[in-house]
């Protein structure tokens, strides 16, 4: 028979001992008795390397500790082994089914070499890197197929399935039932881990569970606490042997159970108020707190209630045993009247191993004589009660940990010859009655008057004198936001803007919306502020088109600003229309994309030169001609006056400067080798659309047929450029109509070229134009939009008359930190906190103060104003362990090795492209063209070519980034992050290429997380919206935007801040530090709270708490 305890943590998770080593487990395992033990935090790479390096295999799926690293101690046997197995647990916080779910998971493998396999797959996936246990945004489904995949070997079983916070079964984050988290996965799961906070008995209650196996672990968080709740197996010391045993029941002979009283969150209650409560008489109170009002953490006995289908007290038939133990030095601390950390409880439990053997020895087997004849009646005589269940319990609550008294403070003041075993045992279970009664608040440290009184709340009571708040009522407040709630559902923008466009179409669109769908005006122009339904609207008017003035899709083109929008798209186009052909011959893409389609169709010979290739050919102009400037700017420089153009001609004045002569020279050298190497630019790609669409406008115009441009549809459009404008004219030479949307109060590219006088330029060219405006937001809570529209209203152009849709909801929180530091540790901070905690200590400390639902992390965005900003905020969220993403073209696109191996994948993705080759070998081996050179491309060009097509990027860079010794490479490790977010390399490349800002996305630490925090630039959160937004660093400087170096145009940065303000939904939090943002003082003070940023609590630092206070 073994004793085996499978869950444990090593010292690389949070609030663990450091004495977490493989050396120091080996010795306290042999000091409990305990055969098998989990390594605990297999997804750790530090820790991994410290079990490699300190363990040896038995070659039975099992290690021992190498003889060097044992220590020798006469409390711990020689003669003793424990062996280990590779374990650990996961934490797992994701959004299912409308509700965010946190879930733990303990997972055992076959080896190191299995638990290093797993762990790269997990660490595409997330941070593995920070927490022992680390924090994933994974399904428990998905996460279960990865391991059934990639090992079929490992045993997957759900960790304290009770816990409130983090279990299947948990009050507050859990699931109903095993189908309901694991779906079609769900016969893979065969056991169950019960917890500290329940026992076998307890979950005999839940029929549901009768086809588990239930195991018992410690889940120690230091190497004293080892055994605390083990499994007693009767099996061969083999990984196969311990697997049947958890899976099958063979060889499990039952459980060593903590008191299930003993755990933190046995009972429901309120610790702040001093409150305990059962189950029963939580029911009594409705779940609200008697004291302060609030809701009550609800407890496992509870949970338990809610789920169980039989009685308490139930025995299932033929179920493994369980004992219930007390660890040794709890025992001694309660015979002497002393803690169990104190130096004679210590030598007195050191005296007992010595002489007695192992811990587990003492408490279950030895015979009392022979304890007694060791360490005196009290110690022997405390040992004895607890083997006959002789013990008084009092249930922990709401993170409190409970109470098991061997003896009373009566009971010890006897001499110990004068002590009466009938007499204590008479004592004991006088007190043990006395638990029944209702009512702990005052035992616990609460209103111990009221008890000591006799007297009791009674709810009913309590709210009819107003004393208590009636919870089981909405109040008027909610009463009428949820009714305004449901009267918006039955109009037009809201379904449209939340709903989609196929939900939309069963409801009624408001006026101004209806008259944009429905449009048969040449030129349209929509002006469409923020949440008020504009991409519902465009999309609707395409489906009118199409279905009710049966317009041919081939007369259609829809031009979006990224990829991403035209992507989304073409999506609500497709599900209103059903599958079919209709909307695959829709045109809907980006200026870009269009022009590049267009030129391939017409014959055009050419290939892209992308940011990699463009950068490096500036950067030779700028070294030869001896320019005073970046490579930026120059090439900013070069886009604006081609983008400002209708042709490629330089204009040459009289009496240039020298510096313009140079720009001059420059220009034309670097169109002169753009022609060399028969390659465009971005803004020539839309150069050579214009010419070709102005070679057919002729023929359009006579024709009066505009072909696939005959209905053109423009969004955002107050963000295009003077030669967007002119391609769009022309592509809509001889066309239908002309439908534009767009805000001018959202117009931020104008760096970029854009005009955002381009409604005005319209109307002035088109006087019929149609003009149309929606003004009701269905997006932001009236206090969000409040701010949002004060801001704005500080921009020429008069008060916004934007209209709330939604019911109340809270104010702005304007947070002020007195550093960088500080707010970034804030904003990490808060993340935790909205999410309802990530860690048990978190939870348990955040839960009773937030009041509102938990938050998926992918509800959340982080916004700034430059992608900079990010790099400290990215530390902090890695330091929290919260997953995130950062969305948008990144400064590591312009680091060299980046840039480098991006030419190089394109050069493979489009042989034609010499210029991209080229510039591969430039930026990678330092060398130029020559017959030389051309070995060492050709060779690894012949490695890489065939993996095209059948491996994925991030395989391709894996094996990349060994081969050119770039693994420590930080920029091509951002590189290799973003790449999961796509299935093909010429994907890829050409995402690189064509993306705008919020197209591109890399993960938080490697490869794609299913729930992560946004973090992206306010540019790249145009077009998007979340529950929750942050906008970090609102300080003077930032926001607006100051630089020496170029000029800021404060109406376009405020219309920028408005943007981020409008992205919210629910709530809106904008941090600053130093001097805060002249733009902060616009927003009214009814709209906006204000507050210093928290000093949080070091919440890792946390000790494991000592599991008995027996003496309280």
């Amino acid at each position: 028979m073994y004793i085996a305890d499978l869950h444990i943590h090593s010292r690389y998770s949070r609030a663990t001992s450091k004495d977490c080593t493989p050396e120091y487990l080996d010795l306290w395992a042999r000091r409990k008795g305990i055969g098998i033990v989990g390594s605990g935090d297999f997804t750790h790479p530090a820790w991994r390397e410290e079990l490699a390096e300190k363990l040896e295999p038995v070659g039975n799926g099992l290690y021992v500790l190498k003889k060097e690293y044992r220590i020798e101690d006469n409390t711990a046997a020689d003669t003793m082994q424990p062996h280990f197995v590779i374990t650990g647990e996961i934490s797992s916080i994701y959004k299912k089914y409308d509700r965010v779910r946190k879930v733990h998971s303990l997972i055992l493998l076959p080896g190191l070499e299995e638990a290093e396999m797993i762990s790269r797959k997990l660490e595409a996936i997330g941070n593995i890197h920070s927490d022992g246990r680390p924090i994933l945004g994974l399904d428990c489904h998905d996460l279960l197929e990865i391991l059934l995949e990639m090992c079929p070997e490992s045993v997957y079983v759900p960790a304290h399935i009770w816990t409130p916070h983090f279990s299947l079964f948990g009050a507050f984050s859990g699931f109903d039932s095993v189908e309901e988290c694991y779906g079609d996965l769900s016969s893979h799961i065969h056991a169950m881990e019960t917890g500290l906070s329940s026992d076998p008995l307890m979950n005999w209650r839940v029929s549901a569970l009768d086809g588990y196996q239930l195991i018992s672990n410690s889940d120690a968080h230091s190497p004293a606490k080892l055994g605390r709740e083990a499994n007693l197996l009767d099996i061969g010391l083999s990984y196969e042997e311990l697997k049947e045993a958890i899976q099958t029941g063979n060889g499990l002979e039952g459980t060593i159970e903590f008191f299930p009283e003993e755990g933190k969150y046995h009972y429901d209650g309120h610790r702040k108020c001093g409150l305990c409560l059962a189950p029963v008489e939580t029911e009594r109170y409705h779940g609200i707190c008697p004291v302060c009002g609030r809701k009550l953490t609800i407890g496992v006995s509870h949970r338990v209630e809610q789920l169980a289908d039989r009685p308490e007290g139930y025995r299932k038939e033929q179920a493994a045993g369980f004992e219930s133990l007390v660890p040794l030095p709890e025992i001694i601390g309660a015979s002497v009247g002393l803690s169990s950390a104190s130096a004679r409880v210590e030598r007195e439990y050191r005296n007992l191993l010595q002489k007695l053997g192992p811990e587990f020895s003492i408490l279950r087997e030895i015979p009392l004589e022979e304890i007694r004849s060791v360490s005196g009646i009290l110690i022997s005589e405390g040992i004895g009660r607890l083997r006959k269940g002789q013990v008084t319990r009092l249930p922990g609550f709401d993170g409190e940990y409970g109470i098991i008294r061997l003896f009373t403070q009566g009971e010890l003041d006897h001499l110990e010859g004068q002590m009466s075993l009938f007499d204590m045992s008479e004592m004991a279970s006088n007190e043990m009655k006395s638990m029944q009664s209702p009512g702990r608040a005052g035992e616990r440290g609460g209103n111990s008057r009221q008890e000591s009184e006799g007297q009791s709340y009674d709810p009913d009571e309590g709210i009819k004198s107003g004393k208590i708040p009636d919870f089981r009522q909405p109040s008027e407040q909610l009463r009428t936001g949820a009714s305004k709630l449901a009267e918006n559902e039955k109009t037009a923008g809201f379904p449209a803007e939340i709903l989609g466009t196929a939900d939309a179409q069963k409801y009624t669109w408001n006026e101004n919306q209806r008259r944009a769908i429905e449009s048969i005006d040449r030129v349209t122009a929509v002006t469409a502020g923020p949440g008020t339904g504009k991409t519902g609207t465009l999309a609707a008017h395409i489906l009118h088109l199409l279905e009710n003035r049966r317009v041919k899709p081939s007369c259609i083109t829809a031009v979006t600003f990224t990829n991403q929008a035209a992507g989304e798209m073409r999506e609500r186009v497709r599900r209103q229309l059903g599958k079919g052909t209709t909307a695959k011959k829709l045109q809907i893409g980006t200026f870009h994309s269009i022009a590049w389609k267009i030129l391939k169709d017409s014959g055009v010979e050419f290939t892209l030169a992308g940011d990699s290739e463009t950068r490096d050919l500036a950067g030779r102009i700028i070294k030869a001609y001896g320019l005073e400037t970046t490579v930026s700017r120059l090439l900013t420089w070069i886009s604006n006056y081609k983008a400002g153009s209708r042709t490629l001609d330089f204009d040459v004045t009289a009496g240039e400067s020298e510096h313009d002569a140079k720009l001059r020279n420059a220009f034309q050298v670097y169109q002169s080798t753009l022609k060399d190497w028969n390659a465009l630019d971005f803004d020539d790609l839309l150069l050579e659309a214009l010419r070709i669409a102005r070679e057919r406008a002729e023929e359009n115009r006579k024709n009066m047929d505009a072909g696939q441009f005959s209905y053109l549809m423009v969004d955002e459009f107050q963000d295009i450029s003077p030669l967007q404008y002119e391609l769009m004219k022309a592509w809509n030479e001889g066309g239908k109509e002309l439908f534009v949307i767009g805000d001018q109060d959202q117009a931020i590219y104008g760096f970029r070229g854009a005009d955002a006088g381009c409604f005005q330029r319209l109307s002035e060219e088109f006087p019929q134009t149609c003009r149309i405006t929606l003004e009701e937001n269905y997006r932001s809570a009236p206090q969000i939009l409040t701010a949002a529209s004060e801001v704005i209203s500080h921009n020429p152009g008069g008060k916004r008359q934007l209209r709330a849709n939604r019911p109340e909801g809270v104010p702005v929180r304007i947070v002020e930190a007195d550093s960088e530091m500080s707010e970034a540790i804030f904003t990490a901070k808060e993340i935790n906190r909205l999410a309802g905690g990530i860690g048990m200590l978190e939870a348990q400390e955040i839960f009773p103060e937030r009041e509102g639902r938990a938050r998926g992390f992918e509800e959340i965005a982080v916004l700034y104003r430059t992608r900079r900003q990010a790099d400290l905020l990215e530390s902090c969220l890695k330091k929290e362990g919260i997953p995130y993403v950062v969305a948008g073209r990144d400064d590591f696109l312009m680091e060299p090795a980046v840039r480098g191996t991006v030419s190089f994948f394109k050069s493979l993705v489009q042989p034609d492209n010499l210029l991209a080759g080229q510039t591969a070998l430039k930026l990678l081996w330092d060398l130029d063209a020559g017959d030389m050179t051309k070995s060492i491309y050709q060779n690894m060009s012949d490695k890489y070519r065939p993996f095209m097509k059948k491996k994925k990027p991030q395989k391709i860079l894996d094996e990349w980034m060994k081969d050119l010794n770039l693994e420590k490479n930080k920029g091509i490790g951002k590189l290799y992050r973003t790449a999961v977010f796509y299935q093909t390399m010429p994907e890829f490349t050409e995402a690189l290429d064509l993306g705008v800002e919020s197209d591109l996305k890399r993960c938080g630490e490697k490869r794609y997380t299913s729930g992560a925090v946004t973090l992206m630039t306010l540019h790249g959160s145009k077009g998007l919206e979340f529950p929750v937004v942050m906008i970090y660093g609102a300080r003077k400087g930032m926001i607006p935007f100051e630089s020496e170096k170029y000029s800021s145009d404060e109406e376009e940065e405020r219309r920028l801040f408005y943007v981020g303000l409008t992205r919210a939904k629910e709530e809106l939090i904008l941090t600053t530090s130093k001097e805060e943002s002249s733009f902060l003082k616009e927003i009214p003070a009814e709209a906006a709270s204000r507050e210093k940023a928290r000093s949080h609590k070091n919440m890792g630092n946390g000790r494991q708490m000592s599991l008995f206070d027996f003496m309280k």
